[in-house]
């Protein structure tokens, strides 16, 4: 913040300087008034003087004239170049009183409604934190300085849980959602904070938060691995087993917290079968959707396009968002062509293939290069999304 400081210093010396320096002219111009007064003083004196000896006869006419003539060259020699004095109407004292109310108000307003402390947390967040503890201050002066920022607030959450302040970081994950909306991510973070700020009891609350969470996407991890938790120490441990294996799924192979998620899965296993039960199967994974296109362009519309024009080919749900579900992008120059569209090519983790029954294939051509309008498209009649047969589509139709 020191070379802040030095800046605004300098900047608040620049202000000063138009009021200071007025009063450092006006101190010059009274200096010369009261040598002109002086001078004036010295003439009159000189003119008694010589009266006087014209009185006395000591002096006849011409010598009194010329002694006047005299003393009246001195008169203006010495006053020669002195400029009329100017008149302030504020006087004296405003520019002083100004001078010392400008930076006693300046800096009383920049401590109100500046941002000192945003300047502040920049320069340490620049730096790395040397402690959990340091990064937890910086974060919480974050939240203090910025209240509306959901990202803030979510970090400080995540933050605290990682400290073993579950009650602490409910509130504040409670408070991003109510800022950020709620996101089945924010929602699950939220329900395992509470769940271990009640102590792991479970409640109406955290069943709402986690239904509400996996109904808006039902691979959200957070949730999955709550719920596990929520069965095992509820020893409903087919449960458990049921939801980690879901978890399972979502995570990547490299991923460090598989194999603790896996010894939890072999426990619970070792006690669902220690007290009697049987471990269900499965249910067999869902295929991954494929499907294979072949995409062409009407005759009558060679010769209308560019072989630069963008072609975009997606899926889409029938009965969904309207977001595709799997793209990919051409140009009319590889036309004719054979692509295929498949969860692989999910836009979003949550809108796949697979997690719709039916779809539509659409190509659009687009010379701005822009997927949602253009000036071509074909269309594909309604298909399941398990389909493997090949399908035609046929740029053939005017976009509207």
């Amino acid at each position: 913040m020191i070379d802040f400081w030095l800046a605004a210093g300098l900047l608040l010396l620049v202000a000063l300087s138009f009021l200071l320096i007025p009063v450092l002219r006006s101190r010059r111009a009274q200096l010369e008034e009261d040598r002109t007064a002086l001078n004036v003083a010295l003439y009159q004196e000189r003119v008694a003087e010589l009266q006087t000896q014209q009185e006395e006869g000591v002096l006849d006419a011409a010598q009194m004239d010329a002694g006047r003539a005299e003393a009246a060259r001195e008169l203006l020699a010495d006053t020669e170049g002195v400029a009329a004095p100017r008149v302030s109407r504020l006087g004296k004292p405003a520019p002083l009183l100004a001078a010392v109310l400008v930076p006693v108000l300046g800096l009383g307003l920049y401590l109100h409604f500046g941002a000192s402390d945003k300047v502040e947390l920049t320069r340490e967040f620049s730096q790395p934190p040397q402690s959990m503890e340091e990064m937890t201050r910086r974060l919480e002066r974050a939240v203090a300085a910025q209240p509306d920022s959901a990202e803030a607030l979510y970090f400080l959450g995540r933050t605290y849980m990682t400290q073993d302040r579950p009650a602490d970081a409910a509130k504040i994950f409670e408070r991003t959602v109510n800022l950020a909306g709620r996101q089945p991510e924010l929602l699950g973070q939220w329900a395992q904070a509470q769940y271990f700020a009640d102590g792991k009891q479970w409640s109406e609350k955290i069943q709402a938060l986690t239904d509400e969470a996996l109904k808006a996407d039902p691979k959200e991890v957070t949730s999955l691995g709550l719920l596990g938790i929520a069965a095992f120490e509820g020893q409903r441990y087919q449960q458990a087993i049921d939801y980690w294996n879901r978890l399972l799924e979502q995570l990547p192979p490299d991923d460090q917290s598989r194999v603790a998620l896996q010894g939890g899965i072999t426990r619970a296993t070792e006690k669902l079968v220690a007290s009697g039960g049987k471990v269900a199967e499965a249910p067999a994974a869902k295929p991954a959707a494929r499907l294979k296109v072949h995409v062409d362009l009407a005759a009558e519309l060679k010769g209308k396009v560019q072989p630069g024009d963008s072609v975009f080919i997606f899926a889409r749900a029938t009965s969904g968002p309207p977001a595709p579900l799997a793209a990919k992008r051409l140009t009319v120059a590889d036309l004719p062509a054979t692509v295929e569209l498949g969860d692989a090519d999910a836009m979003m983790p949550q809108l796949k293939l697979s997690n719709f029954p039916e779809v539509q294939l659409v190509a659009r051509i687009s010379r701005a290069g822009q997927p949602t309008a253009g000036e071509w498209v074909g269309r594909s009649q309604p298909l399941a999304s398990s389909t493997t047969a090949p399908q035609t589509l046929t740029i053939d139709s005017p976009d509207k």
